[in-house]
């Protein structure tokens, strides 16, 4: 027997007066699980309601769902989901003067025991440790991403470019919104980091690769790198969550 086990954890920082970032580990009767981060558009009205609306619609979507054994279906599913999170978000901001101009990214990963389908639009990442190492396996949708990836500047000099923050791609600002979307194998002992760039800014990848070995609680691994990110000055928001396809012998999870 095998078990999944699911952490999350989001924190305001040291800076922001309230947290715009939504997240959250869901399980599901038939031995699945959906893991969702959100960061509510810094700048924008109501970043909050579009995080929280993002969230909570892909869970109820989740809650309604029967088994999905196929990669395929996995991988429609996700598009639809993420497709009917942005026309919620759409229709929320243009009946709600306050909320107008709102937006979110989001990063979710649907994991069963054969794979797992990651579904993200925005800056949001996620990252798997397997027996290949530790790697991201999304690419930003951002302004200095795409700069970065046609040479016109270094990922050294991406890290501070004063347009770091411009986004190419949100939930909410467009009718036609197109996410990346893709399936990989998820075996036993392989483990997922979903984050909000809270984290990403402050905490290297040197010392995010660390969820390749980790034995301990999760919880407490999330709470170390959520100070760690603080210590560094916590200007944003910080949330993160972990999936660990692990043996039956743990303490917590889903068969």
């Amino acid at each position: 027997m095998k078990t999944m086990i699911g952490s999350f954890l989001s924190d305001q920082g040291k800076v922001r007066y309230h947290n715009e970032d939504a997240g959250g580990v869901f399980y599901h009767e038939n031995a699945q699980m959906l893991a969702v981060v959100a960061d509510g558009m810094g700048g924008h009205k109501a970043g909050d309601v579009a995080s929280q609306m993002a969230v909570s619609t892909l869970h109820k979507k989740w809650k309604e769902t029967s088994s999905i054994d196929h990669p395929e279906k996995a991988e429609l599913w996700m598009k639809d989901a993420i497709h009917e999170v942005n026309m919620e978000i759409l229709k929320h901001s243009r009946e709600n003067e306050e909320c107008r101009g709102m937006g979110t990214t989001v990063v979710a990963a649907l994991c069963s025991k054969q794979f797992t389908t990651v579904g993200h639009v925005g800056d949001s990442r996620v990252y798997l440790a397997n027996d290949d190492g530790f790697k991201r396996i999304t690419e930003d949708h951002s302004l200095v991403n795409e700069l970065v990836r046609s040479g016109q500047i270094s990922a050294e000099q991406a890290e501070t470019h004063p347009r770091k923050n411009v986004l190419l791609k949100a939930l909410g600002t467009d009718e036609n919104i197109s996410p990346d979307i893709m399936t990989l194998e998820f075996e036993r002992d392989d483990r997922l980091l979903l984050c909000s760039d809270g984290l990403t800014n402050k905490v290297n990848e040197e010392e995010l690769s660390e969820l390749s070995n980790y034995k301990g609680d999760w919880q407490e691994f999330c709470q170390s790198l959520i100070n760690l990110a603080n210590d560094r000055g916590g200007e944003d928001n910080i949330t993160l969550a972990v999936i660990h396809y692990a043996d039956s012998s743990s303490k917590e999870g889903v068969d």
